[in-house]
Order: C-alpha cells, then structure tokens, then sequence
C-alpha cells in the first residue's frame, strides 16, 4: 500500500490533530534516519502510522483486546493509553497490510521503549517526542541533541524526561521505559 493510501485511510480512523501529528513524526524520524542511516521507507511507515490507533476509546481497545487475543500487561490494563502501541501494530496488519516485524515492533514500543531497542524503534521512539508541532520546554534542546550530537544521547534525554513528566502527573512509570532507561545508560558508559 502506499504512503498516500494509507493517509486517506489514517483520514477515517484519527483527528486532523493526531494525522498533522504523525505526519509531523514522519518529518522528523525522516530527518533522524538520514543522519542515522536507517531504511528511509521503513521509517516513513512506522512514523506514519505509529499512532493509528491512538483515536480509540477505552472500551474500542478493551473491544479488540478481547477479540484479537492482544496480551496486555497489568499496567497496560489500567492505563489504557499506553496499550496503543500493541492495538497499532495490530491494525497496521488488519487496515494497512503491513507485516514488516521491525516497523510493528517499532510500533507497538513507541510508548514505553524497552531494552535493547534498534534503531528503527529508537528513531520511531524519539520523532514522537521532537516533531516540529511538538512544543514544550526543553524540546529545542532535545531537538538539538538528536541531530547533532547522537541518536542514543537524545534517547536517554527522552526517556528522563518522560519519566520526570510521568512521575510529575503522579501516573505509573512502565517499568519497560525505566528498563529501556537503564539498558540505554549502561550502553553509553561503555563507550
């Protein structure tokens, strides 16, 4: 299927908000994959439709976790945003006949991130955070980071500052993001 179609059937399923969102991940994770070398069309699909299911309500998701035998973990259950990532990468096979494992992998981790994530997820992962109608305090700076100073520098900015956000808000922190975290630094010292 191509980008085009897809965008027309991404037109039906989410706001004119979340497709000039993931339209703007596409930007980005474009931009990130040329200085990264990764496979520009891989990326193109993974940014493009990482957040597809992201417009469904809470039952919508319990709906098609039941029906399509989606596991969900215990904190998934309760926090149901979190579960778009796994309903994506499932609707990326049913509406948009995309298999690749890297882009669905990309996909269903672009929420919390896990250990030892590739580059795809890595790229996926962090043009959510800085695409350009992104706007918060400090994303210049992450911005800044991720294309000038290195892919995984930036990704452990992101996850710090997601986990900071998150503890702000008093929310669960998934424990993947903490481990996602971890993994990330110890990588990084062993440079």
């Amino acid at each position: 299927m191509e980008l085009n179609e897809m965008i027309q059937i991404l037109e039906k399923i989410i706001t004119p908000k979340r497709l000039k969102h993931s339209l703007g991940v596409v930007e980005s994770a474009k931009k990130l994959a040329s200085i990264y070398k990764e496979d520009i069309e891989k990326v193109e699909v993974a940014a493009l439709l990482h957040d597809c299911a992201k417009c469904l309500n809470k039952e919508e998701v319990l709906h098609l976790v039941r029906k399509c035998d989606i596991l969900l973990d215990d904190i998934e259950k309760k926090e149901t945003e979190l579960a778009h990532g796994k309903i994506g990468a499932y609707l990326c096979k049913e509406k948009f006949g995309v298999y690749d494992n890297d882009i669905l992998s990309a996909i269903t981790y672009h929420t919390t991130g896990k250990k030892n994530m590739s580059k795809l997820e890595k790229i996926i992962y962090l043009a959510d955070f800085i695409e350009p109608n992104r706007n918060y305090d400090g994303v210049d700076e992450l911005r800044n980071v991720a294309y000038n100073e290195g892919l995984n520098e930036a990704l452990l900015m992101a996850f710090d500052n997601t986990i900071k956000y998150v503890i702000s808000i008093k929310k669960i922190i998934h424990p993947r993001t903490i481990e996602a975290r971890n993994f990330l630094l110890g990588e990084l010292n062993e440079i």
